[in-house]
């Protein structure tokens, strides 16, 4: 027992430890390692003419903002989405250029917004994580305070050890899932400058 509770103890420390740390000071809630970009330019990922009313004008359009829909989903394999985007603009004969403007505009903003949402989503499992990770570490002080006294309450230590081993569990599946996660942006980055690419070598 008493070498359970040193164990549990130290793990629940190191597991309290590992709350997210903030790498930039500018974005004190960012729980990943890769850099924070708030938002993609379109200079990074476009090189096309001006898209211009694209910008606003490809929501208008049905066919768009179905192959849009289709595109940026996640569930679409990249392969299958650069095909969707060849046999879209082939047979656009001479709206071709329009179109192509329209459908870059359309996966430029859907892309955009998708990454906004999955980023706020970390930010908040990041500040959730700090407050376990504080409610941890007290519970650790707790127990060892509660293993210390005399006469111990060997009922309490338990219970509070049990809690301690299920909110460490807790907390250290979260963080895989963070790190699972913060690959999602940089995925969508790559999807989005892939479909540009290809975008642009067909209006060529």
């Amino acid at each position: 027992m008493m070498s359970r509770i040193v164990v549990i103890a130290a793990l629940a420390l190191a597991v309290a430890g590992t709350a997210a740390r903030a790498a930039d000071p500018r974005y004190p809630d960012w729980p990943c390692t890769q850099a924070k970009v708030p938002v993609i330019s379109l200079a990074a990922v476009w090189a096309g003419p001006e898209l211009g009313d694209a910008e606003t004008k490809w929501k208008d359009d049905t066919r768009i903002t179905a192959l849009v829909a289709k595109l940026s989903a996640r569930k679409t394999p990249l392969d299958e989405a650069e095909k969707s985007v060849k046999e879209f603009l082939a047979g656009s004969a001479t709206d071709k250029a329009a179109n192509a403007k329209l459908l870059f505009a359309g996966l430029f903003d859907t892309l955009n917004a998708q990454r906004s949402q999955v980023m706020s989503g970390l930010e908040r499992v990041s500040r959730k994580q700090r407050e376990a990770a504080d409610k941890i570490r007290e519970e650790t002080l707790a127990l060892q305070a509660l293993q210390g006294a005399t006469p111990r309450d060997e009922a309490k230590v338990e219970a509070l050890s049990n809690e301690l081993i299920w909110k460490t569990r807790i907390f250290e599946d979260r963080h895989k899932v963070v790190r699972f996660v913060c690959e999602v942006p940089t995925t969508i980055d790559q999807r989005l400058f892939a479909l540009g690419r290809v975008i642009q070598q067909e209006m060529e």
